[in-house]
This record gives structure tokens, C-alpha cells and sequence, in this order.
């Protein structure tokens, strides 16, 4: 090691909620340590290389708006009455109906929405657009600047994970 310091980067995922580098320049340590130090590194990126949810469910402790990872976010929702017209235009999503029942309005346009961001419009209603029944083991997919919105009868519930894909 040379006495102009050394580069340790670490690539990981902290809870599975950001990715980080971590730069710094530092001392020269004795190569032993550093071997040591980029070996635990190694391990923890290892580790952390998949997520597992038993029968769809976030560990405890979980955000309710989920997990984000590099390029997607992995989160379950439960509706027990209507959503509002939602337009994400750099996201796909994709949901998979664990239980219940609701139609869901797909396409058409979202007239009277409000940009919460500069990627998303909610709020309004939808003109237009086609109503599908979706319930239990359906699977959805959204793609990106597709208006949708959530209706759900009067004393039924829908459960659903979301998986949102980051569409550059």
C-alpha cells in the first residue's frame, strides 16, 4: 500500500432499502487488514444477493410503501374501497391479486389530475380507459404512462403485491 491512501469501496444494500458507495480516503493500512476488511465486504454483498418473502408477506418491520432495490420496489397493498386515478410515467407495475376482488380501470385519460412529481399525475378521474375484473392469482401488468385506477365494492377487499419497475 502506497502512502497516498487507498480506495474502499463498498457496494451493498443496508436493510435492502438504498444502495451506497462508500469512498474514502484513508491511511495506508497493513495489507492483512485490508485483506480482512474487503473480505467481510465480499460477505455481506453475498448475503444480501436475494430477498426471500414467505407466501408473499414483507418481513416485519418493513416500510409500508416497501423495499426499493437498484431498479424496482417490492411492496403488498390491501384496498377496502376505491382507489384514485394514478399515472406513473418512468414505472411499470405489475401486480399479482393475493386475495379478494376489484376492478381495475386501465388506459383512457386522467383529466383533472395533479402532479405530485415530475414523473407522477393522481388525482382526477379517467376518461375513457376499459374495466377489468381482477381477483384471486391474477397478475397485472402496467406499463409505464398507463392511467389505472382501483374500484372496490362495497364490503370486499383486494390484497395485492406490486412490483414497481424503474423504466429509465
Amino acid at each position: 500500500a502506497s502512502g497516498d491512501g487507498f480506495l474502499l469501496g463498498v457496494v451493498g444494500e443496508i436493510c435492502g432499502l438504498a444502495s451506497a458507495i462508500y469512498t474514502h480516503p484513508m491511511p495506508a493500512l497493513p495489507h492483512k487488514l485490508a485483506m480482512l476488511l474487503t473480505g467481510a465486504a465480499l460477505a455481506l454483498a453475498a448475503a444480501d444477493s436475494f430477498t426471500i418473502w414467505p407466501k408473499g408477506e414483507p418481513p416485519a418491520g418493513t416500510p409500508k410503501s416497501g423495499v426499493k432495490f437498484a431498479n424496482h420496489n417490492l411492496s403488498v397493498s390491501h384496498r377496502d374501497k376505491d382507489g384514485i386515478p394514478e399515472v406513473h410515467t418512468k414505472v411499470t407495475d405489475i401486480f399479482v391479486i393475493k386475495s379478494g376482488e376489484a376492478d381495475l380501470l386501465l388506459g383512457g385519460e386522467v383529466v383533472g389530475g395533479k402532479n405530485e412529481s415530475p414523473t407522477e399525475i393522481r388525482g382526477g378521474t379517467i376518461k375513457g380507459g376499459k374495466r377489468n375484473h381482477v381477483s384471486a392469482g391474477d397478475v397485472v401488468r402496467i406499463p409505464a404512462a398507463m392511467p389505472h385506477q382501483f374500484f372496490v365494492a362495497a364490503g370486499k377487499t383486494v390484497d395485492y403485491f406490486v412490483v414497481k419497475v424503474d423504466n429509465p
